[in-house]
């Protein structure tokens, strides 16, 4: 691929242009908003001149609900050899396409599962989608070539390509991204009018469990609007799973001794089920998940601090694999915990210890 045009110049499409840039490819911007484009092309992007001629790759990074209409115009001006687009939901787009009596040997669907809460050009980095997923739905009306361009884009990316059926693709991407965005800004949601003094106790576990709910409502209108169908089916089934555990909940609240005794087997059947399907969640790398160790260390909240954590961690000989952050509410101060494997905890713990670094056991 020496040449590409990428039509939309958001998060997405900046940063595959971003990528394919510093690769070499000569990539052209386009956008409805000639400014959004004008500043991918400062960010390094691009050029938000037009082709000359057609392109090899033409990217269509519009919202889900453009998207078929975006590719209709370029396919019908003939802007590239392929067109490939990167929404969200992938069996739609398609059929709008098929419905528009386009000739698609020239298309594939594709889809990078990364993403950030933050949106435009100005999020953007070129190494958005490294070491990610990207689905690509090639059909057997797809030329080779295309495919082949697509294939090209991905490594170019550093992503990881797996080929899905579309419908099996939107299907998936409702389980894994869609429905849990729902219910992700319906737990945040209980926090709009909750009491100051609650909303200080917020941790971890609440930040965790909140931090999608924090993307564009306008961005994951146009993907839900897309793809309702399977995401409704899901919450359908949560909905079930939340009535019985309230009915469980309730009867843990009776005098009844066997009320309570079945209240709490219903309570422990639905975290035994989240274990096994927490479980089944890809680890590092995207290989089966691993079970780490915690040393978890208190630190100031001072520059230079994780830095330090890290060097000495290094001295060690001991490897990270995870890092997660807790501040203490009201003080300058915070828990730093350090995943490691197993073996390697009491030997990072012992070389912090001694290097005057405060543990928590």
């Amino acid at each position: 691929m020496r040449t590409a045009l990428v039509i939309g110049t958001g998060l997405i499409g900046t940063s595959a242009a971003l990528a394919l840039a510093a690769r070499g490819v000569v990539v052209h911007l386009a956008d409805h908003d000639p400014e959004q484009a004008r500043t991918a092309a400062a960010l390094g992007a691009g050029t938000d001149e037009p082709p000359a001629g057609p392109v090899d790759l033409a990217i269509v990074a519009a919202p889900p609900a453009h998207v078929a209409a975006t590719l209709a115009d370029a396919m019908r001006r003939g802007l590239a050899r392929g067109y490939l687009d990167v929404a969200s939901v992938k069996g739609g787009p398609r059929r709008e396409l098929e419905a528009l009596g386009l000739d698609l040997s020239s298309y594939i669907g594709s889809h990078p599962m990364s993403g950030r809460e933050k949106s435009g050009p100005l999020a953007a980095t070129g190494d958005l989608f490294e070491g990610r997923p990207w689905v690509l739905t090639p059909t057997r009306d797809t030329d080779t070539e295309v495919l082949n361009l697509a294939l090209e884009l991905v490594s170019h990316c550093r992503a990881v390509p797996v080929v899905m059926d579309a419908d099996a693709h939107d299907r998936a991407v409702a389980l894994v991204s869609h429905m849990p965005h729902l219910v992700s800004s319906m737990v945040a949601a209980r926090l709009e009018h909750a009491e100051e003094a609650a909303v200080r106790l917020c941790g971890q576990g609440i930040r965790d469990v909140t931090r999608i709910a924090a993307s564009d409502p306008r961005m994951w209108i146009d993907i839900l609007s897309a793809n309702p169908g399977p995401v409704a089916d899901l919450l359908t089934d949560v909905s079930a799973d939340l009535d019985e555990t309230v009915r469980a909940l309730r009867a843990l609240q009776s005098s009844d001794d066997v009320k309570r005794r079945d209240g709490a087997t219903g309570i422990e059947d639905v975290l035994r089920r989240g274990n096994v399907g927490r479980v089944r969640v890809p680890g590092k790398h995207g290989s089966a998940p691993r079970a780490y160790e915690v040393v978890a260390v208190l630190i100031d909240d001072q520059p230079g601090q994780l830095a330090r954590i890290f060097a000495d961690a290094g001295q060690a000989g001991v490897n990270i694999e995870d890092v997660r952050i807790e501040h203490a509410t009201g003080q300058q101060a915070g828990l730093v915990q350090l995943m490691v494997e197993p073996k390697a905890a009491p030997v990072l713990s012992a070389a912090l210890r001694d290097r005057g670094w405060a543990l928590r056991q």
